[in-house]
């Protein structure tokens, strides 16, 4: 087995250090980046998206020439990660010797790292994986918002390590489909692509807990402000971006007229890594 260590820090040195460990040629534009793979240890390609300190986006296409296992220092911004596998398994672990979880096609998972544990993903040989990954920060300086301190209260363990694995879950799936079909409009683009990130954040938080019931309607309403102002922009029809905002509105207004009647909801199951 190849082992391969990165080290963590802004977006340029994350996809310089990939681009050490792996080959490649590595393009950048603006705040977007792909690094094209083609050598001895795998090929195909590694891309990303930088959302200044909101958030930051990984979409990873590969097929290993040999098992490699991907050790990634923690992240000194504490970042919260919702991971999704379209293709392939991904294997992770706390350390070289903790234990290991599997994230299979079409599930989605959350993870996150404040301890001295480096992250540890396991890859097979000759198997085409595709997964994706959204960072959101954590820190100090990144908690002005309910969402995000919220995502820290739900996300995080006292150990510094926290792991979840979850169900098939198709409305994520379907935006990650809605992600590939954005085409190249420069400022449009990145908007769109904020977004649909922002909601797939909501779906996964939505999914695994049951905390988000009050907080999280506000955030709704901001998003569909905002796809209001970008459908201003452009004669794109964006029925199919608002329409699953709306329902998971009104969802979560109903559930929440539950919440004040003390109807009982069902807690999510969690896995903490210590």
């Amino acid at each position: 087995m190849k082992k391969l260590y990165i080290n963590t820090g802004s977006f340029d040195a994350v996809f310089n250090n990939l681009k050490e460990s792996f080959g490649g040629n590595l393009k950048v534009n603006a705040n977007e980046y792909k690094l094209t793979i083609k050598s001895k240890w795998a090929k195909g390609s590694i891309s990303g998206v930088r959302f200044e300190k909101e958030m930051s986006y990984l979409s990873f296409d590969l097929t290993f020439n040999q098992e490699i296992s991907l050790s990634i220092e923690s992240n000194p911004f504490s970042p919260v990660f919702f991971a999704y596998c379209e293709k392939g398994n991904v294997l992770h672990s706390f350390g070289a010797y903790g234990a290991t979880n599997c994230l299979k096609k079409q599930q989605s998972g959350i993870l996150s790292n404040s301890s001295a544990i480096n992250s540890v993903l396991y890859f097979q040989s000759h198997q085409q994986i595709q997964f994706s990954i959204i960072g959101m920060p954590t820190t100090i300086e990144n908690q002005a918002t309910d969402f995000v301190s919220q995502v820290k209260k739900i996300f995080t363990s006292n150990s510094g390590n926290y792991i979840y694995i979850g169900d098939k879950n198709h409305k994520i799936e379907e935006k990650f489909q809605e992600l590939k079909k954005i085409t190249n409009q420069r400022a449009l683009r990145y908007v769109l692509m904020k977004s649909i990130l922002r909601e797939v954040l909501e779906l996964e938080i939505a999914q695994h807990s049951y905390n988000y019931l009050t907080p999280f309607v506000p955030i709704l309403n901001f998003a569909l402000k905002q796809l209001t102002e970008i459908k201003k922009l452009s004669d794109i029809g964006f029925g199919h971006i608002i329409a699953p905002a709306l329902y998971l509105k009104r969802n979560l207004q109903a559930r929440t007229l539950k919440g004040k009647y003390h109807l009982e909801l069902e807690p999510y199951n969690q896995k903490l890594a210590s």
